[in-house]
């Protein structure tokens, strides 16, 4: 008498289970992909780009030397370039990006 009673709770609580695990997997594969280490800049570009924003796209500090100015924009480049089925704006915003930061360092708002 007992043994239909156990088995039908063990069935049950096998699909409560279940259906636990699959609610908490769809959760996961749901929830959007960041990574622990870096924090990339999520776009939305102004329409007057500001030190600040140029600073952000290149991954760099707005007081990063002049060579890690050219590093990042190296590398951010490379993963965004026409050539490489990257968009021309995005390009063209890297690029105007790096600008904005090196003419900060090489030109101090003096005009001479």
């Amino acid at each position: 008498m007992a043994t239909p009673l156990l088995v039908g709770l063990a069935v049950a609580g096998a699909a409560y289970a279940g259906r636990y695990s699959i609610q908490a997997w769809n959760a996961f594969k749901a929830r959007p992909a960041a990574s622990a280490f870096r924090k990339f800049y999520p776009g939305g570009f102004q329409p007057q780009m500001t030190r600040r924003e140029a600073a952000l796209i290149l991954g760099v500090r707005g007081s990063s030397a002049m060579d890690k100015i050219k590093e990042a924009h190296r590398r951010v480049m490379l993963a965004n370039h026409p050539d490489a089925g990257g968009s021309r704006y995005l390009a063209s915003k890297i690029s105007e990006a790096k600008d904005m930061n090196m003419r900060k360092k090489s030109n101090n708002g003096s005009a001479f």
